[in-house]
């Protein structure tokens, strides 16, 4: 007898069609049998040794969070109900061009302390890999969900070349297509780059076309956190799509958004742009969050010469006085690269974690809030956390629109993605609320989207990219990854208040036909594992 029997849910199966009833049976985690409108027909229905009756509650296939900052976080915390709680069974990690791995020792331990305020610096991990496919193995232990990865080509610049501004030797350039080779031979599903951090920007476009064309090789995808989100927004997209067609590889634009006030209204002519692209027979997808501000760390808005060479180089030019002052010019008045090429507005940067507890007091205040505060320039408040807290300080950003995000959500290249940062006294709420927030305030509440459709961009249209063959949908035969949620209740328990609030709505999710969460509560089930690349047929 099976395991499992669903009844008289409300499937809408990941397809875009239209919601129907049926018993679904899951058995050997895998979707074994679905009964359309059982009850009604008066058909023979299906047994199974467990019953769950999903009167009133939508059964989808489990969400996939495209865009998650969850490397260290899958390992340090079992119960992982961030991302658990609201129906997200698989993760994509290794984003923005910087995690750990491939390193080795030297590069492991400065990627540790450049992205600390990402995923905390790591003093509680046993770091017991060097390669993607070792770090896959490691995943393989036992996870709260799933999780695949992209090779960071940032780390393997970093490898590689190191953390200067140069052009790559063609030994290196060959060393570093081996790597990014070597990744997606081991089970990493493309590559990610952030060209607004170091030292992945260093990279100009014939490099990254370089090693595209090995990603393509390997039926990958390019994920770039590219290089402006800001002044000259357009300029960058139109940068990947002309990288990705040159090289023939596949392109999913990161968190793709249109920020700063010089982008206000423009995500028309960015849609414009990728539908020329698509009509022309490029292969690209995207992802955004449900929510107008942003978030990295504070230091990611330093202009790119100042981080050169690593961290330690980092915070030797903001303790001297004279380069700390050329850095707040390229800041306040210049507009520096890792600004997006606009002059900061300092009331629009809010500090959303601290590594060093005795520095709490910023946590939840803006920069320009905290000058005042202390009666000093905003520049002094800004320099004086980062060498006090060592680079790790994570912000909010409050520069995004909200026409913007609802007009790029409705194309029907996106997906959802979360870029949840897990660190900090009061994260991004997006963390912890992504998913419920689509579902409960732009389906329900201002009907954006249909149901249906948003529940595809959440499911089958990153399994696709993902070039997963047995999930994304609900569908026989398929992984029993799946999420029952009310329609009516579902929504991000998440704000920017209170960001660690659990969502409501979502009473069951199954990773691999298992409980994680159930009757609303985290099981204590890792069914969880690493989801390697399908190899192109």
């Amino acid at each position: 007898m099976e395991e499992l029997v669903i009844r008289d849910a409300d499937v809408v199966d990941g397809s875009g069609s239209d919601a129907y009833r049926a018993d679904v049976v899951v058995d050997g985690g895998r979707i074994a049998g679905i009964v359309k409108e059982a009850a009604a027909a008066g058909c023979q229905r299906p047994k199974a040794r467990r019953e769950l009756d999903a009167e009133g509650l939508v059964l989808s296939p489990g969400f996939v969070d495209m865009h998650a900052h969850s490397d260290l976080a899958l390992l340090r915390d079992p119960d992982h109900s961030a991302k658990a709680a609201q129906g997200v069974t698989l993760e994509v990690i290794g984003q923005d061009g910087l995690s750990y791995a491939p390193v080795d020792d030297r590069t492991l331990g400065e990627v540790r302390r450049a992205i600390a305020g990402w995923n905390g610096p790591g003093d509680d991990i046993d770091f017991d890999w060097r390669t993607v496919g070792e770090y896959l193995d490691r995943l393989d232990r036992g996870i709260a969900v799933n999780a695949a990865y992209l090779v960071p080509q940032g780390t393997v610049r970093a490898l590689t070349v190191g953390w200067e501004d140069r052009a790559a030797t063609p030994r290196e350039l060959e060393r570093m297509r081996q790597l990014v080779a070597e990744g997606l031979e081991q089970g990493a599903v493309g590559m990610s780059s952030g060209l607004t951090y170091t030292p992945g920007m260093y990279a100009p476009d014939a490099e990254l076309t370089e090693l595209c064309r090995v990603v393509a090789s390997y039926g990958g995808y390019y994920c770039p956190h590219h290089r402006s989100y800001g002044a000259g927004a357009l300029q960058a997209y139109e940068e990947m799509v002309a990288l990705t067609r040159e090289a023939g590889c596949s392109l999913h634009l990161a968190h793709a958004t249109m920020n700063f006030g010089v982008n206000k209204g423009r995500a028309p002519e960015l849609l414009a742009l990728l539908d020329e692209a698509l009509a022309a027979g490029s292969d690209i997808s995207l992802d955004t969050y449900p929510y107008t501000p942003g978030c990295t760390t504070l230091a990611a808005v330093l202009p790119s010469w100042a981080s050169e060479g690593g961290p330690e180089e980092t915070l030797g030019r903001l303790a001297d006085e004279g380069t700390s002052e050329r850095i707040r010019h390229d800041l306040e008045v210049t507009g520096s690269d890792g600004c997006h090429g606009v002059p900061v507005e300092w009331d629009t940067i809010e500090i959303s974690g601290v590594n060093d507890p005795a520095l709490g007091e910023y946590v939840g205040r803006t920069i320009e809030e905290s000058a005042a505060v202390r009666g000093e320039e905003p520049w002094v408040t800004a320099r004086g956390l980062l060498l006090g807290d060592r680079l790790a300080p994570t912000i909010l950003q409050h520069v995004g629109h909200e026409e913007n995000v609802r007009a790029i959500m409705r194309h029907r290249v996106h997906t959802g993605g979360s870029d949840g940062i897990l660190q900090g006294a009061k994260p991004h709420p997006r963390a912890y609320g992504t998913f419920p927030h689509y579902l409960g305030h732009y389906v329900r509440e201002l009907g954006v989207l249909s149901l249906e459709e948003c529940v595809a961009h959440l499911t089958s249209r990153p399994a696709a990219r993902l070039r997963l063959p047995d999930r994304g949908l609900v569908r026989e035969g398929y992984v029993a990854d799946l999420v029952l949620f009310d329609p009516a209740t579902v929504a991000a328990g998440s704000t920017f208040a209170e960001p660690r609030t659990l969502p409501t709505g979502v009473p069951y999710v199954l990773v691999d036909g298992r409980f994680v969460i159930e009757d609303g509560r985290r099981t204590d089930v890792l069914a969880g594992r690493a989801v390697r690349r399908t190899p192109p047929a």
